[in-house]
C-alpha cells in the first residue's frame, strides 16, 4: 500500500493485486461490516499512519491513477513474450539492472471457489511485498484443537472480534507474543502467562540498534505496562514442552530451558487453560521471488529472506521487493521499504530528467538502515536454540497434514541417510500436505540436521487445472 500511493504520487500508473479482501494485508484487519465493530483502530498499534494511507489509496484509486484488484492471489509472475519462461523462470544480471523492455505477466486466481476466475495483469515492473507467515516448533500436542499460532489468535481477534478461549496462554519467543498478550487480556481473555523461550538478556550486547530506535523501546514499555495492568506473568527462558487434552487443550507443561532451548529436568510445571496461543516468530513468504531467480540470504533469525540492495531492488532487474521478504522486520519497516521502492522504480522507469529531486529517498534510506538494525537484533535475540528439539518425543506428529512423527522423519535422517528436508520428504511425505511443507518445513530441517533453504515452488497457491490449460503457449 505504501509503495502504491508513493508510485502514483510519482506519477506512475499502478496496479495492485491484494490477495485480501480490503487493503491493510495481515497486519491491519478488519473486522467483517456485519459485526458492527465501532472502533477497529482499538485493536492495533499505529492505525492512523494506517488510515492516513488508506485515504491516499482511495483517492489515487477514484482518480484513476491506481487500479485495485482485491481478491488475487498472484501464483506466478513470468517474462511478458518469452515463450521460455514459463513458472520458475530465471532472472539473471545484477541488482539495480536496467528494467527489461518486455515487462512481465502476473498470473493470479481471483475471487474464491466456486466462483473464482483466472486474471492476468501486464507491468514493467513487479514489486512483490507478500509478507510471511509463522514459524511453529511442534511438541506433544500441539494438534489439539485449542492450539492457536500467535498471530492466529490475533487475526481472530482483529478479523472476527471473538477469542480463540477465555484462558489463553501465550508462547513461544518473539515480541509478538507481547502484543498479542496485551490484545487478548485489554478484550477480556485472562492470560496466565506469557511463555518466552529466549531471555531479554540477549539484546545487552546490541545496544547501539536499541539506543537508535527509541519509539521501539517505548512500545515495547507499553506492551508491559499493558501486561502489568492485567497481572500477565512474564516467564523467560522457558517454553510449553506439551499440551494435554482429550477432546481439546485442556493444560500445558511448561519448562525452564537451557541456553541452547534444552528442557531442564526436574523443572516443568502444568498451567490449566482451554486455549494456546503460540508461535516462534515469521518466516518470510518468497515463493513467487525464487521461482523467478532472486538471489535469498541466511537471516540472523534462522529464515531466508531476500537479498535487496539499497533500493530495495532484487537481484533480477525489473523486480523489487518490499516488507518481511527481506527478513521480518514489522510494520514500520515495511512501511519505509514501500515507500524507498516506489522512489527506485520511478527512477529507473522515468527519463532522469523527469526522476524525483527531493531529499526523501535518503531520509528514507536512513530510517530504513536504523529500523533494520533493530530488526537484525531482534531477529537474532530470539532465534530458536538447536537444542529445542530435545521436547519432541519420537511419537509426537511434525507434519500435521501427513501424520509424520518425529521418531520417522529421525529415522529417515539417521538410518535411511537423509541429510535434507527434500530426502526426507521423499523417504516419509513430510511436507507433501496442503501447507507443502509451511508449517513444518523449519521443525524438519531441524530434524534432518539442514540449513534453512528457500521454499522453491512453480505455484505460490492452489490453481485450478482449467487455467493451466487456457494460459497462452508463451506463459506455459
Amino acid at each position: 500500500m505504501a509503495a502504491a500511493v508513493t508510485a502514483a504520487g510519482l506519477g506512475l500508473r499502478v496496479a495492485v493485486l491484494d490477495a485480501g479482501e480490503r487493503p491493510g494485508g495481515q497486519y491491519y484487519r478488519h473486522p467483517a461490516p456485519g459485526l458492527g465493530a465501532a472502533r477497529p483502530e482499538a485493536l492495533h498499534h499505529g492505525w492512523a499512519e494506517f488510515a492516513v494511507r488508506e485515504a491516499a489509496l482511495r483517492e489515487h484509486v477514484e482518480a484513476g491513477r491506481i487500479r485495485y484488484l482485491p481478491h488475487h492471489h498472484v501464483w506466478t509472475v513470468v517474462r511478458a513474450g518469452a515463450a521460455e519462461a514459463g513458472p520458475g523462470c530465471t532472472g539473471s544480471g545484477r541488482a539495480g539492472g536496467a528494467v527489461p523492455t518486455a515487462g512481465w505477466v502476473l498470473h493470479a486466481v481471483a475471487g474464491y471457489a466456486p466462483d473464482e476466475r483466472a486474471a492476468a495483469v501486464t507491468a514493467r515492473a513487479v514489486l512483490i511485498a507478500t509478507g510471511a507467515y509463522e514459524r511453529h516448533l511442534p511438541f506433544p500436542g500441539w494438534t489439539l484443537p485449542g492450539v492457536v499460532g500467535a498471530g492466529g489468535a490475533q487475526a481472530m481477534l482483529k478479523g472476527g472480534l471473538v477469542l480463540p478461549g477465555r484462558r489463553v496462554v501465550v508462547a513461544g519467543s518473539g515480541p509478538l507474543l507481547l502484543a498479542v498478550a496485551g490484545s487478548l487480556a485489554a478484550a477480556g481473555a485472562t492470560v496466565p502467562a506469557v511463555v518466552e523461550a529466549a531471555a531479554y538478556t540477549a539484546y545487552a550486547g546490541q545496544v547501539p540498534a536499541l539506543l537508535r530506535n527509541p519509539g521501539k523501546l517505548l512500545e515495547a514499555a507499553s506492551y508491559g505496562g499493558a501486561l502489568a495492568r492485567h497481572h500477565v506473568r512474564l516467564l523467560t527462558r522457558h517454553a510449553v514442552t506439551e499440551a494435554h487434552g482429550t477432546g481439546r487443550i485442556e493444560a500445558v507443561t511448561v519448562a525452564r530451558l537451557d541456553r541452547d532451548w534444552r528442557p531442564l529436568p526436574g523443572t516443568a510445571r502444568r498451567i490449566p487453560c482451554d486455549a494456546l496461543a503460540v508461535g516462534h516468530g515469521l518466516v518470510p513468504q518468497l515463493e513467487l521471488a525464487t521461482a523467478l531467480g532472486c538471489a535469498t540470504r541466511p537471516g540472523p533469525d534462522g529464515t531466508v529472506a531476500l537479498v535487496l540492495d539499497a533500493e530495495q531492488r532484487t537481484s533480477v532487474p525489473g523486480v523489487w521487493s518490499a516488507g518481511e521478504t527481506g527478513g521480518v522486520g514489522g510494520a514500520h519497516l515495511a512501511l519505509t521499504e514501500g515507500e524507498l521502492a516506489a522512489y527506485s522504480v520511478a527512477a529507473a522507469l522515468r527519463p532522469a530528467a523527469d526522476a524525483p529531486r527531493t531529499g526523501r529517498p535518503e531520509r528514507l534510506a536512513r530510517r530504513r538502515a536504523r529500523l533494520r538494525a533493530f530488526a537484525d537484533a531482534m531477529a537474532a535475540a530470539h532465534r530458536p536454540g538447536e537444542g529445542w528439539t530435545g521436547w519432541l518425543r519420537d511419537d509426537a506428529v511434525v507434519c500435521r497434514c501427513e501424520e509424520v512423527p518425529a521418531g520417522r522423519i529421525r529415522e529417515a535422517a539417521g538410518d535411511l541417510g537423509a541429510r535434507d528436508a527434500r530426502t526426507v520428504k521423499l523417504l516419509t511425505r513430510a511436507g507433501m500436505g496442503w501447507c507443502q511443507g509451511r508449517m513444518c518445513g523449519p521443525a524438519v530441517a531441524a530434524l534432518a540436521g539442514a540449513e534453512p533453504a528457500a521454499d522453491r515452488r512453480p505455484f505460490s497457491c492452489p490453481v485450478p487445472l482449467r487455467d493451466l490449460a487456457e494460459l497462452p503457449a508463451t506463459d506455459r
